[in-house]
């Protein structure tokens, strides 16, 4: 019999462990990304940033907007500018395709559409498991990322601030 009673003493010790552990799984803070790819890489916004991902279509060009803004799209009457975050991170630009979106993202009192070859994902991931960027990130992407990445299908995901880059258009 002293087995038995020693045996409910830890099962209970372990359920209580495991109820723990949820909770904390429970309470951690949580947030809100949308995945997307530029190249073979893939980058992410705050999914509090993101109002609206359309699939692509026709871009008007403007003349003499920066490079990095390559026209407008009619939205439901709103006119937004296309930003090309290939040209801003230095990235080589690939093939518009059926995969190719137009992510309406807004901060503060700046809002556009910003370019991306696919959307990937939108996921919740705690706030813990964006660690810092790596050293090898390329200074160009660097100059954008929130400080932070983490994994997505065994990928490394970039955290990108929307407000820096579009700080870049400010004047």
């Amino acid at each position: 019999m002293p087995d038995n009673t020693k045996n409910k003493q830890i099962l209970a010790e372990v359920e209580k462990r495991k109820h723990q552990a949820q909770s904390a799984e429970t309470a951690e803070e949580r947030s809100e990304l949308v995945i997307f790819t530029l190249g073979d890489d893939f980058y992410a916004f705050y999914g509090h940033h993101v109002k609206e991902i359309l699939p692509y279509e026709k871009i008007t060009l403007v003349p003499g907007c920066p490079d990095s803004i390559i026209g407008i799209i009619n939205v439901r009457g709103d006119i937004e500018s296309v930003i090309n975050l290939h040209k801003m991170l230095g990235i080589p630009e690939t093939r518009m395709s059926r995969k190719t979106r137009i992510m309406i993202a807004a901060d503060k009192e700046i809002r556009s559409g910003i370019l991306a070859d696919s959307v990937e994902d939108v996921l919740s991931v705690p706030v813990s498991s964006v660690k810092p960027p790596m050293s090898t990130l390329d200074k160009s992407v660097k100059e954008f990322a929130v400080g932070g990445e983490t994994l997505y299908n065994g990928k490394y995901v970039t955290l990108l601030d929307i407000g820096k880059i579009f700080a870049k258009f400010r004047i």
